[in-house]
């Protein structure tokens, strides 16, 4: 190569690389549409697309649509809770309140059974043995079936369960003292039935309380009719006459096809909203008439006529002379009475016969007791024979106790209806409203074409 060639190649600068063009990106290719739409979004464009009548049309479909799907979804989750929380009451609070009566009612048999089996002396008869342990018995087992509701709760439920081990103590050593003839055997007996009395009976009267209340609480919740889900299919229903009429007057078209069928499908989940849970409401009104007052009045007598059954043998057991067990079971039996009075049901006329029956042997063992005639007062209290109290005690307490188990039935058959009447309006309550929705959709579509 020459000289001359070198110094061109030297001096001659080396071409430019071209530039690489680069790809066209997202914002390229988005942002002329995005300027399109931002110029239809722009607010004088909408305000005056809402104020033609495809805008109007638009704006009215849109509203209606809320307001069914809207009606039917508040209406499903509103019946669904209800069926949710009697099921609950069903299975799980009408239970609670039930094992909570029978603990109270247990503690009293309990009491009253160990009072007279403790008047015979020596070895007590077996059956009043057998009804004192099988009352103790059932009054641990509902302890333990009784579920949890608070701190406060479980520390009552510890009292029972730690005071029962020393009630029951306090009975045996009674019974040991008694058929070794010790006169301090009658000492430990009246400080047992102290210990219940004063100490446990109180406690299980605040549990059994508690879960009453909480029967009574869900049985006032489910009596109210669902506004919320009423209101709203209302509101619904008269949006959709409004639109109709608004259309007659501005597009002339006498009747709409998919707007009728919508307010067809609204009224008809409205007149099912209202009939379904009025008679669940009347169920659950009859359960709490026919089944939760009257079990309520019953386990109260029940649980008096243990009392005053207890007040009857500790007087014997004592030898009181100084009236107070007297005036318990005469406060007693007068509390009893004001409950059995002005009602005629089966069960509450059994009890009333037994208490003229068990009252009239009371007065004989008074004065029999007055004559200074122990043992044949003891008799008239304690024996077996249909002139004497227990059998008619007894009596009193089947009839409360069969009065009892009925009216709880009733409860449950109630409950149970009163959930069921709305099997089918939850998921019906979606169907309809999306049915309307769906109407709306194909009523307002041929008018809107109107406009193309």
């Amino acid at each position: 190569m020459t000289r001359s060639a070198v110094d061109r190649v030297v001096s001659e600068p080396e071409p430019a690389q071209p530039e690489p063009v680069p790809a066209p990106g997202w914002s390229d290719s988005v942002r002329p549409r995005v300027e399109m739409a931002w110029k239809w979004v722009d607010p004088a464009r909408v305000r005056l697309f809402a104020q033609s009548s495809p805008g109007r049309l638009i704006g009215i479909g849109l509203l209606l649509v809320v307001l069914c799907l809207g009606s039917g979804a508040i209406t499903a989750a509103t019946v669904h809770d209800r069926q949710s929380d009697l099921d609950i009451l069903l299975a799980d609070t009408e239970p609670d309140a039930n094992a909570a009566h029978r603990l109270y009612t247990s503690l009293s048999v309990a009491d009253a059974a160990a009072a007279t089996a403790f008047i015979s002396g020596g070895l007590e008869p077996e059956q009043v043995r057998d009804r004192y342990s099988q009352a103790l018995g059932e009054a641990g087992a509902e302890l333990v079936t009784l579920s949890s509701d608070g701190e406060e709760d479980d520390r009552q439920r510890n009292r029972i369960g730690s005071g029962l081990p020393v009630y029951s103590g306090l009975v045996e050593t009674a019974r040991a003292n008694n058929r070794e003839g010790n006169p301090v055997g009658a000492a430990y007996l009246s400080e047992a039935s102290h210990e219940m009395q004063m100490q446990l009976l109180p406690v299980a009267e605040q549990l059994y309380d508690r879960r009453a209340d909480a029967v009574d609480s869900a049985q006032d919740r489910h009596v109210r009719p669902p506004w919320p889900a009423i209101l709203l299919l209302v509101a619904a229903l008269g949006g959709l006459v409004w639109a109709q009429r608004l259309l007659a007057q501005r597009w002339h078209r006498t009747f709409n096809p998919g707007l009728l069928l919508a307010s067809g499908a609204v009224l008809i989940l409205l007149l099912w909203t209202v009939i379904a849970g009025s008679v669940s409401a009347a169920a659950m009104s009859t359960g709490r008439s026919d089944g939760t007052v009257p079990a309520a009045r019953l386990t109260e007598g029940r649980i008096l006529a243990q009392q005053a059954r207890s007040a009857e043998t500790l007087k014997l057991v004592r030898r009181d002379t100084t009236g107070d067990y007297d005036h318990a079971f005469d406060a007693n039996i007068t509390r009893l009475n004001e409950l059995l009075a002005g009602h005629t049901d089966h069960a509450t006329t059994e009890a009333r016969a037994a208490l003229l029956h068990w009252l009239a042997a009371h007065q004989r063992m008074n004065d029999t007791l007055n004559r200074g005639e122990f043992a044949r007062a003891a008799t008239i209290a304690t024996g077996p024979g249909a002139e004497n109290a227990t059998v008619h005690v007894e009596a009193l307490d089947n009839a409360l106790g069969a009065g009892i188990t009925e009216t709880r039935e009733t409860l449950r058959s109630n409950i149970f209806h009163s959930a069921r009447v709305l099997d089918y309006l939850a998921p019906g309550a979606v169907i309809l409203g999306i049915a309307a929705a769906a109407y709306i959709a194909f009523g307002i579509w041929p008018r809107l074409r109107e406009y193309r």
